[in-house]
């Protein structure tokens, strides 16, 4: 609160909803409400689109999201393929449905790196499949805020080669 005019002064909460897409599941994280870390949230097993949808709309509305960040699927050198193509149609989608900003940003490695790090704890093999999804979406929503904060702008997104940042 201020003391003087008695208006709070504090910063409202804009959480990130992080996605890993892919055919089967859909890893989600999400962001503490000052967009500093990432924490998985759940695995979505795929049913269809509009289920899907339904529930990526609940979660951004139960958890006050202010805009998603989706992994795209880069080959090593940069290039897009097929995948990536996909992953921008879903990307416009969300965001016509939602309603929200909806980032782009590069994923390659995250499963991989994912899976190192689930390795190295002591969960059983069928329990780091059920969570690689979300460990993925933690590292793509932690990169990209990570980065935003580096550059204390908006990153760019990684799908387009022009300055636009959402989609």
């Amino acid at each position: 609160m201020c003391a003087a005019s008695g208006e709070s002064t504090t910063i409202p909460a804009k959480r990130v909803l992080g996605l890993d897409v892919g055919s089967k599941r859909i890893g989600i994280a999400i962001s503490d409400p000052l967009g500093i870390t990432a924490q998985g949230l759940e695995t979505l097993q795929r049913q269809n689109k509009r289920l899907d949808f339904e529930k990526l709309a609940k979660l951004a509305h139960d958890y006050e999201v202010a805009e998603i960040v989706v992994g795209l699927p880069l080959r090593m050198s940069g290039a897009e393929g097929i995948q990536a193509e996909k992953m921008q149609i879903f990307a416009e989608e969300l965001r016509k449905r939602l309603q929200l900003p909806v980032h782009l940003w590069d994923e390659r490695l995250t499963s991989a790196e994912a899976n190192r790090l689930l390795r190295e704890t002591e969960m059983s093999i069928k329990r780091r499949g059920q969570v690689v999804d979300q460990m993925a979406a933690v590292l793509i929503l932690q990169s990209w805020m990570e980065h935003r904060a580096q550059t204390n702008r908006m990153p760019r997104d990684t799908a387009r080669n022009d300055d636009q940042s959402e989609i």
